[in-house]
């Protein structure tokens, strides 16, 4: 499937196909294999395979090519390969400002795409001077003010570092925190001009310049409700029930099995793991070696920001409310409520040897916004703003989702502990003859769960 036909929703494909007669849709059976299993799930989490570096998964992925495209073109992926580069190009993220939030900063973001401008008319070798002067002429030209303090040294720096990781302007010699403090400092890049088109993975199909708004819209969220899914399956967490629209909940309650995400789930060597409050595509632990391969958020994880929202999760489950709830099974908490709670734990758990870090045990405002980030980048949480009239903004709500009942009294392990399981772990033990199991908050009805349906 080229890219082009990859953006036609697949309902207005197969009324084309048939001629505008309704089709009954065939399941999509792929080809079951641990090494595209394991490159698919690479690839989700490392989009970016470059030569010299990644030789040997680039020539797994020639070996595989045709199953990895037939895998990644449910989602609406577009796998790129060259002979010294593998580009997966993923279509707009589920939750965009969760995942933003965990991203670079604005500023580093700014001048990564001024860099890369400025890359299209540097030569192939060139001095980071030239491409960072290059690259002020281009901000000057879209009104971007210039401080040429040392904040933004950092963000140029943090920039490069960016387009080194992905191949697209290449470090050869010098030290890239050399621009810090020198202008002209000793650093030679290299510019791949052919990669240069790729680094927008999702350039949509309208013209920006027409219509702003709308390609924007378009670019910041899949149009085809099944694509969505199948993505916030393979790329997120998991997905919850009361978050849905009414195509994605029709999705999830007709096509999540048999013919669709099941299949996709054992294309990537994954679980489909079907509760009442949602689904999740879970990573066995077999699958896996170290937590930075599941991603850039694992949870839990040894630190104290993590040791910290463990407890809130107990905390949240003894104490939280269940009124006004995004949906069944949702505890909630006021802002202040957390602050006061990390507080106290913060009061049982000293900094020192074993203990928290100081700069969280003592701020427990500081290490709130991070258990937010956290929390909510691993979709365990939402926050919004309760006001007393319309479009009032209130009180800062914390919602914590049925799903972290996975880790209750996770809390009490110790927060430079051994090795961690993560947001994707194995899934619980299940009990096939039995139709009420425990949630988070209590005894949950589970939809039944056969040994086909997960296949």
């Amino acid at each position: 499937m080229n890219e082009e036909e990859s953006a036609v929703p697949e309902r207005e494909r197969d009324l084309r196909a048939s001629g505008g007669r309704p089709v009954r849709r065939r399941a999509w059976r792929p080809e079951a294999d641990a090494e595209t299993a394991a490159l698919l799930r690479y690839l989700a989490a490392h989009p970016w395979l470059v030569g010299g570096r990644d030789d040997v998964l680039i020539a797994a992925v020639r070996r595989n090519e045709h199953v990895l495209r037939s895998a990644v073109a449910r989602l609406g992926w577009v796998l790129v390969i060259e002979r010294d580069l593998v580009r997966l190009r993923k279509s707009p993220p589920p939750r965009p400002a969760a995942w933003a939030a965990q991203g670079p900063s604005p500023a580093a973001c700014s001048w990564f795409f001024l860099l890369l401008a400025a890359a299209e008319s540097m030569p192939p070798r060139t001095a980071i001077g030239h491409l960072v002067t290059q690259a002020r002429s281009a901000a000057a030209e879209a009104g971007i003010p210039a401080r040429h303090d040392i904040a933004e040294r950092r963000a140029i720096v943090a920039a490069l570092r960016m387009l080194d990781e992905r191949g697209v302007v290449e470090r050869l010699d010098g030290d890239l925190d050399g621009y810090l403090h020198d202008d002209d400092a000793p650093v030679l890049l290299a510019v791949h001009h052919t990669r240069l088109a790729y680094v927008v993975a999702n350039s949509g199909a309208l013209d920006p310049a027409a219509d702003p708004q709308a390609w924007l819209e378009q670019v910041q969220r899949e149009p085809d409700a099944a694509r969505r899914m199948r993505r916030a399956l393979v790329d997120d967490t998991c997905v919850h029930v009361a978050l849905l629209d009414e195509a994605e909940a029709q999705w999830l309650s007709q096509r999540v099995r048999g013919d669709d995400g099941g299949p996709l789930a054992d294309a990537f060597g994954l679980v489909l793991e079907r509760r009442a409050e949602g689904a999740a595509f879970v990573v066995p632990d077999e699958a896996y070696r170290h937590l930075h391969e599941l991603g850039p958020m694992p949870f839990p994880a040894p630190g104290t920001v993590n040791h910290a929202a463990l407890l809130l999760l107990d905390h949240a489950a003894l104490h939280g409310t269940t009124g006004d709830g995004p949906g069944p099974g949702w505890r909630g908490m006021s802002g202040d409520q957390v602050v006061a709670a990390l507080a106290g734990f913060a009061d049982g758990n000293a900094s020192g040897r074993g203990g928290w870090g100081a700069e969280y045990a003592h701020n427990p405002v500081l290490l709130a916004g991070k258990v937010r980030d956290l929390l909510v980048g691993a979709h365990l949480a939402r926050l919004n703003h309760s006001g007393s009239h319309a479009g009032e903004e209130g009180a800062e709500v914390w919602w914590f989702a049925p799903t972290a009942g996975r880790w209750a009294q996770g809390g009490n392990q110790d927060p430079a502990g051994g090795r961690s399981r993560s947001s994707r772990s194995a899934p619980a033990e299940r009990h096939p003859h039995s139709a009420v199991q425990q949630g988070l908050f209590g005894d949950t009805k589970v939809e039944n769960m056969t040994e086909e349906s997960t296949r």
